[in-house]
């Protein structure tokens, strides 16, 4: 999957969020680890949901932009 993600610059280097996933965001020194460290934390973040769709209905649709 691909995600888009916003960048910026921060104290302690660069902050990365994913608007697509809310409440999902991470940092690193650099924007090489910033990017590492989003990529760990959308997989965790999509695990989690996961674990709590867990016994629901679930259905994809299409969104055309």
């Amino acid at each position: 999957m691909r995600y888009k993600v916003v960048l910026e610059s921060s104290e302690e280097g660069i902050a990365v969020s994913v608007p697509g996933l809310p409440g999902c965001h991470s940092q690193g020194a650099t924007e090489e680890e910033a990017l590492e460290n989003i990529t760990n934390a959308i997989s965790e973040y999509l695990d989690v949901v996961a674990k709590l769709s867990q016994n629901k209905t679930i259905r994809e649709v299409e969104v055309r932009v």
